[in-house]
């Protein structure tokens, strides 16, 4: 049996039974401890990732950012990897992990940029941006993330920060009505912090006529084009349709707040 390394896996999750054990035996396998924090889950997550020997944690929902770093909170080991219920980590990850911890360049970094690839109903990325999607996933259990209402993003500000070739496999929707009905919820939370970010300085937001339909088609020529993910095909095509929508969306929306 191979040895564990000195990382606290990390998950947040919620309803999320029908794939927190490919994530949780993901961590397992490399992990001194994985830790579930679960926000109130009505179907058997809990029971299913402490099954796989993970401790479970419950804490009604924070917020994106917040929940995390409550998660990270929990970690008793040096370093946390943390990981979304959809994502999890391969034999070749595991292996580069591995490697990783063992040619001692944790010693001189904070945080290590991990690489992501999404996965859309059966589609895998090879190209465009969400084809290895730089992701600030292995850190010292110190760091935490800034506290944005969507999209949260670790905060770097004074670490080192070091890449690493360790992918992240990510099968982002269960249905594309789903995955659109999320990508509604983050543009909303992107509008209302926008919105409330202007208001702190006593004026509106403004967006600009065309702001919305310049968003998505910027998004399209990146991703499709520049990026070469229309070698990807009809189903990665779906998948950077509804983002360039909600590329759209985002402004439509933080116009809206603005004309209130």
């Amino acid at each position: 049996m191979i040895a564990a390394l000195p990382l606290s896996g990390v998950v947040v999750a919620c309803n999320e039974a029908d794939r927190i054990e490919r994530c949780v035996a993901s961590l397992r396998a490399v992990c001194g401890e994985v830790v579930v924090v679960d926000s109130g889950s009505a179907d058997d997550t809990r029971e299913r990732a402490a099954a796989l020997g993970a401790r479970v944690v419950d804490q009604p929902w924070l917020g994106f950012a917040r929940q995390k770093n409550h998660a990270i909170a929990t970690a008793t080991f040096p370093w946390v990897l943390l990981l979304d219920a959809d994502e999890w980590l391969d034999d070749d990850a595991l292996d580069a992990l591995r490697a990783l911890v063992a040619s001692g360049r944790l010693a001189s970094a904070d945080v290590v940029t991990l690489r992501r690839r999404t996965r859309f109903l059966g589609s895998v990325m090879g190209f465009g941006s969400f084809a290895a999607e730089p992701v600030e996933r292995l850190f010292r259990a110190h760091c935490r993330h800034e506290e944005l209402a969507v999209h949260e993003r670790l905060d770097t500000r004074g670490q080192r920060v070091i890449d690493a070739d360790v992918r992240i496999e990510h099968d982002t929707a269960r249905s594309e009505a789903e995955y659109w009905a999320k990508l509604q919820r983050y543009a909303g939370l992107w509008a209302d912090e926008r919105a409330a970010k202007a208001a702190e300085k006593g004026r509106r937001p403004r967006v600009t006529p065309g702001r919305a339909s310049a968003a998505a088609l910027a998004y399209l020529l990146k991703n499709l084009l520049l990026r070469g993910g229309l070698l990807d095909g009809p189903g990665a095509w779906r998948f950077h349709a509804l983002h360039a929508r909600y590329a759209g969306l985002k402004y439509r929306l933080l116009r809206q707040r603005g004309m209130r």
